[in-house]
């Protein structure tokens, strides 16, 4: 019987040519019953970790029209043992700094904690996660991040300037919020909080102010429960809002690097310049707290600028050392779409991605995002979990036919692959909301211009073209 269970659907050959295909998120299932890190519940986590200190991140449990971000959250050291004593009631048990916050009215994150740092003195808990199945070769605990939270714990909507990201479930189940790169627009990118590699939403997905922000009634939300044993593939540069829905959760995530990194670097290092420029200088209206408590210190001008000059000579040196042999991979453009590469013979042949009870795309919803609506179900019929979380399970509202992968969208059309439906009409209309007010521009909406994604790709070309033109163009006098 053991046997039986470690058969996995896809080869890791099959399976990383299945990533280097999709264009949207989709769900993994029966992949890996046979990974020991699926015993990593927060309980034994407790007995592994002992007495290190763990930073968790709080924030208060209420219905805002605003994103909480982490520099409006509270920060505390803890145990583990701490944390899960606070989570179950027991105060007449050590709980630690968590004595300071009701259970009730606060939830705990321990996010970002990376698995390399938090087991460096036990390495062999590195070969628990097993990401060498999904293609990746060597790839394991050592390049992932764990996160544990409690109900209600979240991560606001954003996205990520590098790679695409694979996503283990653990224990308990998270809702993901995902929207496409094309909705850039709709979700109102925001730099402040400043956070390398993040993009911030202004929008608070759950409960939107469409006074303030009227283009998200018309964003494309893509929304899945994912469940123990199930992975969830994050496409690059796809937004998501991601909350805990149980009373523990626990996840295990590795982001993972692409060709266009490189250019993104660049990106991200102008960015950064910009904001820090921007937001140093002093004035009435530039007193807010900009800087993420995930960056640990304000870099000067010079080390910011030094950062682009190193990220440029990286981009440019990358693209005129090639090798032939990079032309046969998959490629894609900045919006993460595949890019045809006729000069590799592999991509020539159709590659139909196989979806079906094994690998599930991640549908579009038709329904506003609120808390009372009922969300996107996976079936945990066929789920590597036992015990209480099988048990919590609500029903799948995702209905997958075993032989031709199609599936049932929430309008009842039936879909085969992806889904593109849109968001359906929000009751607010936009046009209740247009009212023609002179504000003064304040800072923030000055660097809001200045970072715009737009802004910063085309700041990208060209610094990329100066540099590439000043080298070919370099003569000796």
């Amino acid at each position: 019987m053991a046997a039986t269970t470690s058969i996995k659907p896809f080869s890791p050959e099959e399976t990383r040519r299945i990533l280097d295909h999709l264009q949207q998120p989709a769900i993994f299932l029966n992949m890996t019953c046979s990974w020991p890190v699926l015993s990593w519940t927060v309980e034994h986590l407790s007995g592994c970790l002992g007495d290190k200190l763990v930073r968790f991140r709080l924030g208060r449990k209420e219905e805002t029209n605003a994103p909480v971000f982490e520099t409006q959250c509270s920060y505390e050291e803890a145990k583990v043992a701490q944390f899960l004593s606070w989570t179950q009631g027991q105060f007449g048990t050590d709980v630690g700094p968590f004595s300071k916050y009701s259970h009730s009215e606060y939830w705990a994150y321990a996010d970002y904690k990376y698995i390399a740092m938090l087991f460096h003195d036990q390495p062999s808990m590195f070969e628990d996660v097993k990401w060498s199945e999904f293609g990746f070769e060597g790839r394991n605990g050592r390049e992932s991040t764990l996160w544990i939270g409690t109900e209600g714990a979240n991560t606001p909507c954003h996205l990520d300037s590098y790679g695409c990201n694979l996503v283990l479930q653990v224990q308990g189940r998270k809702r993901w919020h995902l929207f496409p790169p094309e909705d850039t627009a709709k979700l109102y990118p925001t730099r402040v909080p400043y956070e390398e590699s993040s993009v911030f939403s202004q929008v608070d997905v759950l409960h939107p102010d469409l006074r303030r922000f009227p283009a998200f009634q018309s964003a494309r939300a893509h929304v899945v429960t994912l469940q123990p044993g199930q992975v969830l593939y994050v496409p690059r540069h796809w937004w998501h809002y991601v909350e805990s829905v149980d009373p523990l959760t626990v996840s295990i995530n590795s982001w993972i690097e692409l060709e266009m990194d490189d250019v993104a670097r660049v990106s991200e290092a102008v960015a950064k310049t910009v904001v820090f420029a921007i937001k140093s200088a002093q004035s009435d209206d530039n007193t807010d707290n900009w800087l993420s408590p995930t960056e640990e210190e304000k870099a000067s001008h010079d080390e910011n600028m030094q950062y682009v000059n190193l990220a440029v000579r990286a981009c440019a040196q990358r693209q005129q050392t090639q090798s032939p042999r990079d032309t046969c991979r998959v490629k894609r453009d900045s919006s993460g779409q595949i890019k045809k590469n006729r000069a590799c013979v592999w991509n020539r042949a159709p590659f139909s991605v196989p979806f079906g009870p094994h690998l599930i795309s991640v549908c579009c919803q038709q329904e506003e995002l609120s808390l009372t609506q009922k969300h996107l179900d996976v079936s945990s019929s066929r789920n590597c979990t036992t015990g209480s979380d099988a048990e919590s399970r609500s029903t799948s509202e995702l209905t997958v036919k075993p032989h031709d992968g199609s599936h049932e969208c929430r309008s009842g059309l039936t879909q085969s692959g992806p889904c593109d439906c849109g968001r359906g009409t929000s009751e607010h209309s936009s046009e209740d909301y247009k009212e023609f007010k002179h504000t003064t521009i304040t800072t923030n909406d000055l660097l809001g211009c200045l970072v715009h994604p737009d802004i910063i790709t085309r700041v990208t070309e060209l610094l990329l073209e100066r540099h590439m033109g000043n080298h070919r163009n370099t003569v000796p006098l």
